[in-house]
C-alpha cells in the first residue's frame, strides 16, 4: 500500500505496531513512521491531522474493542472533507443484502469464536467498527476483501455492491491488488458511501462475467 501511494506522488505519513517497524525499512527516508497501536487516540491525532485521505486496515486485535477504538479515533480527527478508506473482509455487510454460502457462515462463526476465546481477534468489534463508519457522515469507503493470495499484481480488482454476486465467485485477490483498490478510492467519489466487495480482475470468475 505504501508503495502504491509512493507512486501516486503522495506524501506518506504511516501508523505502524513498534514491533513491526523494521518492515518499512526500505521506505524509510521517504514516508514518516509513527510507532504506535492505531487504536491510540493520540498517535491516530498526529498521523491523520492535515491529511486529505486515511488508508485504514480494520483489524480486530485483542478483545480490547481495537477495531472501532481505531476507526472512532480516525473519524474524529481526519479533516473535514478528507477521504477515509478502511479495509475488512467480506463477512461485513452494510445494508444485509450480501448472499454468504452455509460453509462461509461456519467458518466465521468458528474463527470468532476461537479468536474469543483464546483473546486473540474480536470479530464482533470489527462489524462494530463498520457499523460506527457506515453511521458517520464522512466520507468513507469499506473495501470487503476476498481471500488474499501472494504474487504480482494483475491489476485494479473488480467489485460488486453484494457478496453473493457470481462476479465475485473466485474469492481471490491479489494481496498487493487489494491495496491498490484501496490508493485508487481515494479518488473515486463513485464509491463514496459504498462498501464494495472486490475480487482479482484476471479471476475466473472475473472474466467470466465482466
Amino acid at each position: 500500500m505504501v508503495q502504491h501511494a509512493l507512486d501516486k506522488g503522495y506524501e506518506v505519513v504511516g501508523v505502524c505496531r513498534e514491533k513491526s517497524v523494521h518492515k518499512l525499512d526500505r521506505f524509510k527516508e521517504r514516508i514518516q513512521i509513527i510507532p504506535g497501536a492505531t487504536n491510540d487516540r493520540e498517535i491516530i491525532k498526529k498521523a491523520v491531522t492535515g491529511c486529505d485521505g486515511v488508508l485504514t486496515v480494520l483489524v480486530p486485535w485483542g478483545i480490547q474493542d481495537y477495531s472501532s477504538g481505531t476507526a472512532q479515533a480516525v473519524m474524529d480527527y481526519a479533516k473535514p472533507g478528507a477521504r477515509l478508506i478502511f479495509s475488512c473482509g467480506w463477512h461485513i455487510t452494510k445494508d444485509g443484502q450480501d448472499v454468504y454460502s452455509t460453509g462461509f457462515k461456519a467458518m466465521v462463526k468458528i474463527f470468532g469464536w476461537a479468536g474469543r476465546f483464546f483473546r486473540l481477534v474480536d470479530i464482533n468489534n470489527q462489524v462494530e467498527a463498520t457499523r460506527l463508519i457506515f453511521t458517520s457522515d464522512t466520507n468513507w469507503t469499506v473495501v470487503r476483501g476476498s481471500d488474499l493470495e501472494e504474487g504480482e499484481s494483475q491489476g485494479l480488482p473488480v467489485w460488486s455492491q453484494h457478496v453473493g454476486d457470481p462476479i465475485l465467485g473466485s474469492n481471490k485477490t491479489r494481496r498487493v491488488d487489494f491495496a491498490l483498490f484501496m490508493v485508487a478510492a481515494l479518488e473515486n467519489d463513485e464509491l463514496i458511501h459504498e462498501a464494495p466487495a472486490i475480487v482479482g480482475c484476471k479471476t475466473p470468475s472475473a472474466i467470466e462475467h465482466q
